[in-house]
């Protein structure tokens, strides 16, 4: 078996500079240069008191373009209370694009920043089509990430990473739609991925949620490797009650899908629900995302110019990104009986890099 591994050891923190029990401010600073080998990108998301449901993403390059040059794309996804939804995508140039190491300050073209302050709050301003968003997220849960949040393929240790610096947090702000301002507030989330090769190369596919739902918080993710590395599973997985960490262990952790079906537009098989149990002594947790509706439906390389679409239809390059939303519900389970039950609406994803297996 081709190894793969989610870095947790000692000498692994050691390696990296950081701690196993804090996570520190220059963690979210930039950790790539942008050159062709690797890739980053700070992500957003919120689900806004009046119904709303914003998404923003800075990227320093398209998803599975590690191999390419600096090339920053600004991608806003908002879905209004009525349904209406706007999914724009757009390229800035290389030279708007700045990242400061040490601290999150991402800018990307004129008016658009993602900054923090001690990974306790950030701001978000995008302007994307008819939309802009200006929101500021305050951290109502700390820090955390997986192990060390690197994952770590073959001898040559090519990494994917991921640091979930908000995991939960208060929103306060505003979006506008078509010269339309909303004043609006809710509960967000933030992260940070970056690596050093095309994700295409590393991962076959990986569902991905996160949620509220009476006093708990997930964070939930189920990855899978491609054939090279024999389709090995990564599970994560953080649940928490009233801000205080319940479980973290992923080896506690199993991982089902159920009503499976082919999507129409992508060709992915897509789980209409997702399920991880959480197994901790007497007590099981249950945390199940039910698919209602649809938020975007897209290839990989829909967003891309035409010539390196062309490139990707002749390496049979056929990734998919799904994002949808649901029902979220998490039960305690003690015995065989259900002591907690609670469910709210949640956001979650599949991003499917290979083909349909």
């Amino acid at each position: 078996m081709t190894e793969r591994r989610l870095a947790g050891m000692s000498d692994d923190y050691a390696r990296f500079g950081i701690r196993p029990d804090e996570v520190a401010e220059w963690e979210d600073g930039a950790r790539t240069d942008g050159s062709a080998g690797s890739y980053e990108w700070w992500y957003f998301d919120a689900h806004l008191d009046d119904g709303a449901k914003v998404v923003v993403v800075f990227m320093n390059k398209d998803l599975g373009a590690a191999t390419a040059p600096l090339s920053p794309q600004l991608r806003v996804n908002l879905e209004l209370p009525d349904g209406t939804a706007y999914d724009h995508a757009i390229a800035i140039p290389a030279a708007q694009w700045s990242a400061a190491a040490g601290r999150t300050d991402v800018r990307m073209g004129p008016g658009n920043r993602f900054t923090g302050e001690g990974l306790r709050e950030y701001r978000i301003e995008a302007t994307a089509g008819d939309v802009r968003v200006d929101l500021t997220l305050t951290a109502q849960l700390p820090p955390w990430r997986p192990a060390t949040g690197h994952m770590l393929f073959g001898p040559d240790e090519l990494q994917f990473n991921w640091l979930p610096a908000v995991p939960q947090g208060a929103v306060r702000g505003s979006y506008t739609v078509d010269g339309v301002r909303h004043e609006t507030a809710g509960v967000g989330y933030h992260d940070h991925n970056w690596g050093t090769v095309g994700l295409q190369k590393i991962i076959h596919d990986w569902y991905w949620g996160r949620g509220q739902a009476g006093p708990y918080t997930v964070i939930a993710s189920f990855i899978t490797s491609v054939e090279k590395y024999d389709f090995a599973e990564i599970p994560i997985f953080l649940l928490a009650r009233d801000g205080r960490i319940v479980g973290d262990d992923p080896a506690k952790m199993s991982f089902e899908r159920s009503d499976v079906y082919t999507d129409p537009k992508t060709g992915k098989p897509v789980a209409g629900v997702v399920r991880y149990t959480y197994v901790d002594g007497e007590d099981s947790y249950v945390v199940t995302f039910d698919r209602r509706r649809d938020l975007v439906r897209n290839p990989l390389t829909k967003d891309l110019p035409w010539l390196k679409r062309a490139a990707a239809r002749l390496v049979r390059f056929d990734g998919a990104y799904l994002r949808f939303a649901g029902d979220l519900t998490i039960e305690r389970r003690r015995s065989g009986e259900t002591l907690e039950r609670h469910t709210e609406e949640a956001i979650w994803e599949l991003m499917y890099f290979g083909h349909a297996r």
